[in-house]
């Protein structure tokens, strides 16, 4: 499959003009013949939401003005795009959703909230409360947004329930001098993705928004790392890419017979363990 990672400067609560980049992306990438496109994490809305959260919230439906012409571009390439989801009781979530053949197939609610340091997700936001893999085309994947690829269960919970391409999207901030390109948090994110990428035998692909918002830097370097961890494909930091990488989906045959892993995960010992620690 190929897999185009779109990492993009938002406008702030102007989501509007967000659903037309992501329109134009998604025209470049099908001319590109991608067969799947993914956006950073709250891709139609920015990121410091703060009291607009309200405002820019919309369904994943299709009588949606926003979703429609997503819905109807995915007709023609799979998507994840990024937004605010509203429940039926008035809570808001940072969301993604996977669109396919006209359809919404999967909505990810931001399950880890980081209220620390610069991060105050959890003054606005409310807690997702699922993590499920689902089933695509292309066979069996898991997205999740930023602060939840950084806790170790929610990437294990989605290889065991079938998950072989892992699909993280995230604003993440800049921050840590070094003395190469890279930023220290961008060193951090792609030590994190590799070593997922390794230890659950799957593919990786991770895409980061760019540009400044608020006071914040958002730093971009979208990765892809194949069930060896090699490195499929960088983008550019700071600054705005459609980044294509091709992913060999027989790479997983190959790399579990070497290293069968997920063949020997005892995961009624991790039950009983979870169960006796719980039970303190």
């Amino acid at each position: 499959m190929k897999l185009a990672l779109a990492q993009i400067n938002t406008k702030l609560g102007d989501v509007e003009a967000n659903l037309e980049k992501h329109l134009s992306l998604i025209k470049d990438a099908r001319a590109q013949d991608a067969d799947l496109i993914l956006f950073p994490e709250l891709s139609l809305t920015g990121y410091t939401l703060q009291d607009l959260t309200p405002s820019v919230s919309h369904r994943p439906v299709d009588d949606d003005p926003i979703f429609r012409p997503l819905l109807e571009a995915s007709r023609e390439i799979d998507m994840v795009v990024g937004f605010v989801d509203e429940d039926t009781r008035h809570r808001f979530y940072i969301a993604n959703a996977y669109l396919s053949q006209g359809e919404v197939v999967h909505v990810h609610h931001k399950v880890y909230l980081p209220t620390y340091g610069l991060f105050d997700e959890g003054r606005f936001f409310a807690w997702g409360d699922s993590i499920r893999a689902f089933d695509t085309r292309f066979g069996r994947v898991g997205m999740l947004i930023c602060e939840d690829f950084w806790h170790a269960s929610p990437p294990y919970l989605l290889w065991l329930d079938g998950a072989d391409i892992l699909l993280l999207t995230s604003a993440s901030p800049g921050r840590g001098l070094n003395n190469d390109e890279r930023l220290e948090s961008a060193r951090w994110v792609e030590h994190v993705n590799r070593a997922y990428a390794n230890v659950f035998t799957c593919f990786v692909a991770h895409s980061n928004r760019v540009g400044y918002e608020d006071g914040l830097n958002f730093w971009g370097g979208a990765t892809v790392f194949d069930p060896n961890g090699a490195l499929l494909a960088r983008g550019p930091y700071h600054e705005e890419a459609l980044t294509i990488a091709t992913l060999d989906l027989n790479q997983l045959h190959r790399t579990r017979v070497r290293l069968p892993l997920l063949r020997d995960e005892r995961t009624r010992l991790v039950q009983s363990e979870l169960n006796r620690i719980l039970s303190k």
